[in-house]
């Protein structure tokens, strides 16, 4: 499949601030361009027909009472019923309420319950753990069903989809109006409502489209459901990826090499589990994928290695991105891996931390003096000298401002300046004299000793090095100022030591390899860990917490 691509111009932009008014605009221009495209089932939506279809499923949403402001918990998997009922949520000026299924039965419920949807669209399974678990569900007024309905009640989506199709006017929606609450995954902590407004999804579409020279036409297999939304909304073909979004480290390479050849794929937006996966394949079989311009991986820290095998799949002219940023400010900064293979993946074997680019044109950065306490006003005070380690804080038009229903979060991680707000982003690190920026870990995850701070990544990059090291994971054991920093080891496949003597060994190399740097010369003792718990969203973030009560247990 090849599509013809063009740039977009402001003579294009939609007059209404409403993501969903892009919709109606790339059914005007590009009527016949598929828009969403599921080959595991078959089906496939064109501009017109995913604007029409959204149009049927809005009057239908209206008749039940859907209406602006209402809160919807949509729980549907990715395809053309995930596009069609978000932008026709958005279109009626209604709060679609996302939020990650894989977080677990209590997160998920306790999420529900703090979210109080007034209506539900979703899949039967859900419904089914509606009738289950109600105290839950109990704020819910209108329930549509997705599929067959079972032993509940309520319209299937099927009932209330218009049939004849006539265009459904776009709520007029301002900058303030909440869009969308989007909950975090719970991997940095406990799962949080982001308030999304529509002035922010408007500069995020813009600001995504234009760092990073999106066009029209553009084909993206999207292995991340939220990003796929961006990229209806410029006008580029989304096709769905046979993969768990709760489990992409689990993705079929093969698969998902055949659809990115298939259908001509120009940019993908995923997990660095998946490309991990993906780039071992395509390099052990010599396979290429020239059709690519872009690949965009985030979630966490990108290992070179990961980055150089990806990067060696493309053509000379595509690249591999490695955006920052977070569901409460998203993007912040970007970086290519040709910048990072040249210049900086060095630095971080050297324990200088992650560089993850430099700041994007619109976000105002600053680097802060650390502290786990609230910071009620800005003070320019508070800021660090170039090459300090501190609190990554960040201001800007894809900032949000609160969480819902969380004041006393909202308290830590939100700083008022004049009618601006800063969102500290739970992360450390520091600016270099070139203004780039540079990721040490979370803040959550320093070791306090009573000698100094340890942080994650410029430790964790030092053991890393060593080749039978798959990853591993700097944990505090004791209490906080009084720590001592513990490195927790997840081996490769076959590598973990199964006799005293190969642990000694094993453990003896990695302690001459920290003593030979400064930043891990105080670290004294090593732990090995067969498997690391990590986040649902992307598989990629390790669940430090969980590995620190771990490691004090095999320490007594």
């Amino acid at each position: 499949m090849t599509l013809m691509a063009s740039h977009p111009t402001a003579a294009t932009e939609p007059a209404l601030l409403n993501i969903a008014a892009h919709l109606p605009l790339m059914a005007d221009r590009r009527p016949d361009q598929p828009a969403v495209i599921h080959p595991q089932v078959g089906a496939h939506l064109t501009f017109r027909q995913l604007n029409e279809e959204c149009d049927r499923y809005a009057w239908g949403l209206s008749r039940l009472g859907v209406g602006h402001g209402t809160r919807t918990l949509l729980m549907v998997k990715p395809g053309g019923d995930f596009f069609s009922l978000t932008f026709a949520l958005f279109k009626l000026g209604a709060v679609p309420v996302l939020i990650d299924p894989g977080m677990g039965k209590a997160n998920l419920l306790g999420c529900i319950e703090e979210a109080e949807p007034e209506a539900f669209i979703a899949v039967p399974v859900a419904h089914a753990a509606r009738v289950f678990f109600p105290r839950a569900f109990r704020s819910v007024k209108m329930a549509v069903t997705v599929g067959r309905r079972w032993f509940w009640g309520g319209p299937t989506l099927a009932r209330i989809r218009e049939a004849i199709w006539r265009e459904f006017p776009c709520a007029p929606t301002r900058a303030n109006d909440t869009a969308a609450i989007l909950f975090t995954s719970g991997s940095t902590g406990a799962p949080k409502g982001v308030v999304y407004e529509h002035g922010m999804f408007a500069a995020q579409v813009r600001e995504l489209r234009d760092f990073y020279g999106i066009q029209e036409g553009e084909v993206d297999l999207a292995a991340f459901p939220l990003f796929a939304l961006f990229s209806t909304a410029m006008g580029v073909t989304v096709v769905i990826p046979d993969l768990d979004p709760t489990r992409p480290s689990q993705v079929d390479p093969a698969t998902f090499v055949a659809t990115t050849q298939q259908y001509s794929v120009s940019q993908s937006f995923g997990s660095p589990a998946i490309w991990d996966r993906v780039g071992r394949y395509c390099v052990e079989r010599n396979l290429t994928l020239p059709s690519l311009r872009r690949v965009l991986m985030a979630g966490a820290s990108v290992s070179p290695p990961v980055l150089e095998r990806v990067s060696h799949i493309l053509s000379d002219s595509a690249d591999v991105h490695t955006p920052y940023g977070a569901t409460e400010a998203l993007p912040v900064s970007s970086i290519t891996a040709r910048e990072v293979l040249r210049e900086t993946a060095v630095l971080t074997r050297a324990g200088k931390g992650t560089c993850v680019g430099r700041v994007l044109p619109g976000i105002s950065l600053q680097v802060i003096r650390i502290t786990d306490e609230a910071i009620p006003a800005w003070d320019d005070r508070l800021v660090l000298q170039r090459g300090q380690i501190g609190e990554l804080v960040v201001k800007g038009p894809v900032v949000t401002r609160a969480y819902f229903r969380r004041e006393r979060d909202t308290t830590l991680a939100k700083i008022k300046d004049g009618d601006a707000w800063w969102h500290r982003m739970g992360d450390v690190g520091y600016l270099d004299e070139q203004g780039r920026l540079w990721y040490c870990g979370r803040k959550g995850d320093r070791v306090q000793t009573a000698s100094g701070t340890f942080f994650t990544d410029p430790c964790e990059a030092i053991f890393n090095q060593h080749p039978d090291v798959f990853r591993s994971a700097l944990v505090g054991i004791g209490l906080t100022g009084h720590q001592r920093p513990a490195i927790v080891i997840e081996p490769h496949p076959g590598q973990f030591p199964a006799t005293a003597d190969e642990v000694t060994r094993f453990r003896d190399e990695l302690l001459q390899l920290g003593a030979a740097h400064p930043v891990t010369a105080g670290i004294s003792t090593v732990l090995f860990h067969r498997a690391f718990p990590v986040d649902v969203r992307h598989n990629v973030k390790i669940a430090r917490d969980t590995l620190a009560l771990w490691a004090a247990e095999q320490v007594r």
